[in-house]
């Protein structure tokens, strides 16, 4: 059995690989779940989604979001009716006292629908009703994610890193927001101050999470701060990656990092933008696999290759090097 910690679309692409290395059958994906926005009443998990949606063969993969063909006429018509009637472009946060009252999945991230400033399609909207009715019918968002996952047909076990909510807070020049205004809404443009994972000093991961982790694991080129910190936020999770063999791949290429705005938000966080600065966020990982034109001197083991992905080709290369690092460390 093998644990990936999925996050944006970093890992999502080297799960392409997986079956060159790994039994997907054996392979358990827990995603974070700090990026979650409940738009116009509805949740949406967009790094849940995107494996979701991976494994079910219907993603978008010129986007990395969202489903293959879909239509967009709800989100369209919102728009529209937003642009009539006058009102304010860009997110509608819902009122201070409206944010953590009511269900438990609300955690400073509510959104109106008004102007829906994330593109949802009509086909992935159904995703996120069906989502929202079955948690407000009362089973817990590891149920309903194994619920989706038999939808899409899934042969990889896929977890959210926690039933309870945390919200992945940037901080900015411009003032707080939550992250997808950040990085939808305003393409990453603010400045970083400073991130933080609002709600993880009281979340809890789930049994099923802890459990995974004590299986190999692997990260992917996520973004460390972003897409991996709000996993590792939770309480008992760094002890748990301390005590299993880990191995990571970075997402830079010493300094140059290949996509996102992970090197803004890791100097946000006081970090190096670099390889460098990813093994020291990073203490628990036993191994790395490095680009080959990444010279990073570490103090670890180091399988290096060609860690770009654009194809399944390269997918199942750097899969077959996070393979290798693992039997240096396992």
């Amino acid at each position: 059995m093998t644990t990936f910690l999925a996050g944006g679309t970093g890992t999502p692409k080297l799960l392409d690989g997986v079956g060159a290395a790994f039994d997907p059958a054996a392979v358990t994906v827990v995603a974070n779940t700090g990026d979650d926005v409940e738009l116009g009443g509805h949740l949406v998990c967009p790094d849940l989604d995107t494996v979701l949606f991976h494994g079910g063969g219907v993603l978008d993969r010129e986007t990395w979001w969202g489903i293959d063909g879909d239509t967009t006429a709800t989100h369209d018509e919102l728009r529209r009716l937003a642009s009539a009637a006058d009102l304010p472009d860009g997110p509608h946060y819902l009122p201070p006292d409206r944010q953590t009252e009511g269900r438990r999945l609300a955690r400073w991230r509510r959104f109106s629908a008004v102007g829906e400033f994330m593109t949802i399609g009509d086909r992935d909207r159904a995703v996120h009703l069906t989502r929202t009715g079955l948690l407000d019918e009362g089973h817990t968002l590891t149920e309903v994610t194994r619920l989706l996952a038999d939808a899409f047909g899934l042969k990889m076990g896929l977890l959210p890193m926690s039933d309870d909510p945390v919200a992945t807070i940037v901080h900015t020049e411009a003032g707080a927001m939550h992250f997808q205004e950040y990085w939808v809404a305003r393409r990453a443009a603010p400045v970083v101050t400073d991130v933080e994972f609002r709600g993880a000093e009281t979340a809890e991961p789930t049994p099923e999470v802890l459990d995974a982790l004590g299986d190999p694991v692997v990260i992917g080129p996520s973004n460390p701060i972003t897409s991996v910190g709000p996993i590792r936020a939770l309480p008992g999770i760094d002890d748990a990656l301390d005590a299993t063999p880990v191995v990571a791949v970075s997402p830079f290429v010493e300094d140059e990092v290949f996509s996102g705005p992970a090197a803004e938000l890791m100097r946000g966080v006081g970090r190096d933008a670099s390889t460098a600065g990813v093994a020291a966020a990073y203490p628990f990982v036993d191994a790395f696999v490095l680009d080959t034109d990444d010279g990073t001197d570490l103090d670890r083991p180091t399988v290096r290759t060609d860690t770009r992905i654009d194809t399944d080709t390269d997918a199942r290369r750097v899969i077959r090097a996070v393979a290798e690092a693992l039997t240096e460390v396992s």
